[in-house]
């Protein structure tokens, strides 16, 4: 098991005024952190970036959106639907350069890109045909494809986990699977613990968000995270615990994530009360 935090809890994309930062998350303990890839014009800057983060001993994963309609996988608009796969080809490289070991996030539609009814039978295949075409390159670049099912209130393509494997088997491709969301599950899933295993057990998991019921820090909130953990390691997990909290750092994300309020007193809490109880959960389990 390992134990990365995303970034986004500061910036959206990631500079050298992030290094305190960094340093601060690898003295704390943790595995490695995940990048945020919403700028993918660069690949030269991801590159850079790997080589800091070799230096400080951190490996990482990736994060990505859908960055709006325009770009959107589900669109009745083929031109829409080939910027959408222009663009993930883009953040591909980009993992690449970064030595990303995971591609995380709702990659499938544009947060918030509402049609008033749930997801139909075009818009799912529309989705498959944009991910297929991405699938090769992916698994040449080595990544995970780990698809993030969100609350109703952020997407209405997939929401819970039973959508999202069904999905993959549409889909049809090696190396795509389910990120699971403490946070998403508590607000979709009737039982979190009982449909991570049962997806888990079908092999649709490959990543792990860490998200208490309020964004806040791990442990200060009434999320299934320590059940989560102990079912995770009792099927002999592997893979990442990725802390995911946002704050209002970042305008954008926190009016698409509805983060009014503080959850939290400082990043600090957040990193390391959350990295200490994602630890201790797990030796206890």
């Amino acid at each position: 098991m390992k134990i990365g935090i995303n970034l986004l809890l500061w910036t959206g994309h990631v500079t050298d005024a992030q290094a305190p930062v960094l340093q601060a998350l690898k003295a704390t303990g943790f595995d490695g952190v995940e990048v945020p890839v919403f700028d993918p014009s660069d690949p030269g800057h991801y590159r850079a970036l790997a080589q800091h983060l070799d230096d400080l001993g951190l490996k990482r994963t990736a994060v990505t959106v859908i960055p709006d309609p325009a770009h959107s996988p589900i669109a009745d608009d083929a031109t829409a639907r080939r910027a959408a796969s222009d663009y993930l080809l883009r953040v591909i490289e980009c993992c690449n350069e970064l030595g990303a070991e995971v591609l995380a996030g709702p990659w499938f539609q544009a947060l918030g890109d509402f049609t008033g009814q749930g997801p139909t039978e075009q818009e799912l295949e529309r989705c498959a045909e944009v991910h297929r075409r991405v699938a090769q390159p992916a698994r040449d670049a080595g990544l995970i494809c780990a698809l993030e099912p969100l609350n109703r209130f952020e997407c209405h393509l997939l929401n819970t986990c039973e959508q999202s494997s069904s999905y993959l088997r549409r889909l049809g491709e090696d190396g795509f699977g389910i990120l699971y969301d403490t946070f998403h599950a508590n607000i979709e899933e009737k039982d979190p613990v009982a449909v991570l295993l049962r997806a888990y057990d079908r092999g649709d998991v490959n990543h792990v968000h860490i998200s208490e019921n309020d964004r806040g820090t791990p442990g200060r909130g009434h999320a299934a995270i320590a059940e989560t953990i102990a079912a995770l390691k009792g099927r002999g997990y592997e893979g990442w615990l990725t802390i995911e909290a946002f704050g209002k750092a970042l305008p954008e994300l926190a009016a698409a994530t509805r983060v009014w309020r503080d959850f939290f007193a400082d990043p600090q809490d957040v990193y390391e009360n959350g990295y200490r109880y994602i630890r201790q959960c797990w030796d206890r389990a």
